[in-house]
């Protein structure tokens, strides 16, 4: 049976099957799997599915850009352990209006081990809503989780003091009591998110976590859909997680791009060295909050997302689209546009 994946960088179609699916198993908002892609022979093409827009919760695409930044770190990673040192061009011209990267064939190289790390940690990571044991995380492996960010020219920043924690907290609850008062936002939360795992994207019931508690400070959204499930007795939301915003240098598509590669980076760094983490997206989606929160953290730096990291407990993968429905028709492809 012919393969749906064509050949590409001297890759058999079966090789870029598996750096497609390597890139697929990124993190998105609802596990919206926004990106698709084109392989060409001596290419291939990262681009936005602005059909799996969220336009309630991210209303300017800034999250999707993120998502597939993360996308195309877990694709760099993928052909850097088949020993392709992948070159890439940001924003590449006459690839067509939702193009976001091209990755080309940069010489051979020979896997680190580190990469091989890294590699291997793509189908380990999984978003974790669960609580996380109250265990810190070390400060040599914040460090690791810096150096991660920096490696993406992006900076991680942890917030570590109690004031700016409390503000952050505050902002937290603002954006998502926001959120809830929008007809529109809830409707788009219920459509992506606690569906009985039938479908090959959004948040099933089984990886939604334990509903929120009141004294559950960092975890506010309800993933269930209205599922009641169950409260995990006795195990409570750490009070005081290690919390850390991905942050740009500037604004703009380039710096979300280059922003999802170094949150991604993070999340792999941060599941070899066996912790977990998730989202709290909230103050990053609601604008009068985002200002507050790039005011809180300094001139310099731009806030991207927001991280929750700790020591959690085994969570099931959120589902993933088969590889064959994210291709773009190379031969339909209409020249300098989307097919």
């Amino acid at each position: 049976m012919t393969s749906p994946v064509p050949a590409s960088l001297g890759l058999s179609p079966a090789e870029v099957t598996t750096v497609l699916e390597a890139a697929a198993m990124a993190p998105s908002v609802h596990n919206s799997q926004p990106w698709r892609f084109r392989v060409l022979p001596d290419r291939i093409e990262l681009h936005a599915d602005l059909t799996r827009r969220l336009p309630a919760t991210d209303p300017g695409d800034k999250e999707l850009r993120l998502a597939c930044g993360a996308a195309l770190t877990n694709l760099r990673i993928a052909l850097e352990a088949l020993g392709i040192r992948p070159l890439v061009t940001l924003l590449p011209r006459n690839a067509g209006p939702d193009a976001l990267a091209t990755v080309r064939h940069g010489g051979q190289v020979a896997p680190s081990y580190r990469i091989a790390d890294l590699r291997r940690a793509i189908p380990s990571r999984h978003t974790n809503r669960k609580p996380f044991r109250d265990i810190p995380v070390m400060p040599a492996q914040l460090s690791q989780l810096v150096r991660a960010a920096l490696t993406e020219r992006s900076w991680l920043h942890p917030i570590t003091d109690p004031a700016q924690r409390s503000r952050l907290h505050a902002m937290v609850t603002r954006a998502h009591q926001i959120q809830l008062s929008s007809v529109e936002f809830r409707a788009e939360l219920e459509h992506w998110t606690g569906h009985g795992g039938e479908r090959r994207d959004g948040v099933p019931a089984r990886s939604a976590g334990p509903m929120p508690e009141p004294q559950d400070r960092w975890v506010l959204r309800d993933f269930s859909g209205g599922q009641a499930r169950d409260r995990l007795p006795g195990k409570d939301f750490e009070r005081e997680p290690l919390i850390a915003v991905v942050c740009s240098y500037y604004e703009g598509l380039l710096a979300e791009l280059h922003a999802g590669q170094a949150m991604q980076r993070v999340l792999l760094t941060a599941t070899t060295l066996g912790l977990s983490a998730s989202f709290i997206a909230q103050p990053i989606e609601v604008p009068e909050c985002r200002k507050q929160l790039r005011h809180l953290l300094g001139a310099g730096i731009t806030p991207q997302t927001i991280l929750r990291i700790g020591h959690g407990s085994p969570v099931a993968p959120t589902p993933r689209r088969p590889v064959a429905e994210l291709l773009i028709d190379a031969e339909r492809m209409l020249p300098g546009g989307n097919p």
